[in-house]
């Protein structure tokens, strides 16, 4: 992954707009927040594969890292924090959020196929 470049992001995210497309969001602190305190309150959300079509999307800076949200029909889809991306070889946009020691704290992909293990993308 490259950090953003919040041109080039919004960009990708344009093009999947009004398409069905399939979103992987997750977010954590980790197991390793109670690691370091043992008061710390573990947190985390998780979703794939959930089947959307978004009207429109926006990349916006929050100073040091970005918020990306998606406008549904109903509502939005949106991951704050991340700071890095790429477009894999699947042609899917992949974005994430670090913390200072390099662990997952978001990540928001999007895929015009659903998500799989890697050993069954392997196969297809």
């Amino acid at each position: 992954m490259k950090a953003i470049e919040q041109s080039v992001v919004q960009e990708y995210i344009n093009q999947f707009a009004n398409k069905d497309v399939y979103i992987h969001l997750e977010t954590t602190n980790g197991a390793y927040a109670s690691h370091f305190d043992e008061k710390a309150y573990n947190v985390g959300a998780f979703i794939r594969n959930a089947h959307v079509k978004y009207q429109h999307g926006k990349i916006v800076s929050t100073g040091g890292s970005y918020r990306v949200g998606l406008k549904l029909d109903l509502g939005w889809v949106y991951a704050e924090g991340v700071s890095d991306f790429e477009i894999d070889d699947l042609g899917r946009l992949l974005m994430a959020g670090h913390d200072r020691e390099g662990r997952l704290m978001v990540a928001l992909e999007i895929s015009e196929k659903p998500f799989t293990h890697e050993a069954e993308e392997d196969e297809d």
